[in-house]
Order: C-alpha cells, then sequence, then structure tokens
C-alpha cells in the first residue's frame, strides 16, 4: 500500500454531489460499506489477476451513506494492489469459475499485493486525486 498526502484528506462534500463526480471521472463505490465511512476505488491498472487501485476513503459526519445529502469528510487516499486467482475454483461458484476464468467473489489472494515501481503509482494517484479535487472544488463545504 502507498499512503499519498494530498489536498483532498480532510475536506467536505455532500455524498450524493460527489459520487456523480467520481462516477463521472470512472471510479466507484464499493457496495462494501458501513453507514458511516465507505470509499471510492478507480482502477489504475489490470494485467490478468493483478490490479492497483486509487482508493479514496470517506467518513460520515452527518447522515448515512445510503442519503444523497449525507456530509462526509475524505480520509488520506492511497494506492492499493490485489492479485486473484483467475484459475479454476471447486467449489459452489465453480460453474461461473468454469466459464469465465474469474470469480467476482472469490477472496484475493493478495489483498495488499507488493507494488514495484512505487513512484509511477504514486505518481498515477496523485494525478487521479487531484483530477477529481479539481472537479470537486466547487462542491466543497467549509
Amino acid at each position: 500500500m502507498i499512503q499519498l498526502q494530498t489536498e483532498i484528506e480532510g475536506k467536505r462534500a455532500y455524498f450524493g454531489a460527489v459520487r456523480d463526480i467520481f462516477h463521472s471521472l470512472g471510479c466507484s463505490f464499493c457496495s462494501n460499506f458501513d453507514y458511516d465511512q465507505g470509499k471510492f476505488d478507480a482502477l489504475l491498472w489490470r494485467d490478468g489477476g493483478e490490479s492497483i487501485y486509487l482508493r479514496v476513503p470517506i467518513y460520515v459526519v452527518d447522515g448515512a451513506l445510503d442519503h444523497s445529502n449525507t456530509l462526509v469528510e475524505f480520509g488520506a487516499p492511497f494506492v492499493i494492489k490485489h492479485v486473484v486467482n483467475i484459475g479454476l475454483d471447486h467449489d459452489e461458484n465453480s460453474f461461473v469459475t468454469g466459464t469465465t476464468g474469474l470469480d467476482q467473489f472469490q477472496t484475493p489472494l493478495d489483498k495488499d499485493g507488493y507494488i514495484y515501481d512505487k513512484s509511477r503509482w504514486e505518481k498515477a494517484g496523485k494525478e487521479a486525486v487531484q483530477e477529481v479535487f479539481s472537479s470537486i472544488n466547487g462542491l466543497l463545504v467549509s
């Protein structure tokens, strides 16, 4: 994992407005969230079963994450690498895995894989955060 120092950390905005902008920039809101915190992910690179993501955590200040008018605060973004098993899996999901080669429900082999060329991915992550920050800057709440 590569922790990023960016301008977005500590800034506040309304969830619905920033969610739409994150989505328009290719980021997804992770469906595995709590009502008091969540995260946006952007795929930076994928090769086979290895993926490098930018992850931007958010924390609820007022409300719950299932409402657009919830006030959230951004945490420190980071870059993370996931390694998944793209081979056959012999469990109840074997049919899906066998026909597609990828089981979206498998636990990653490594949720925080070693990232080679850290300076490259730190730069890519900071650039992606800067693009998001520039797009949401007018929506930030004091």
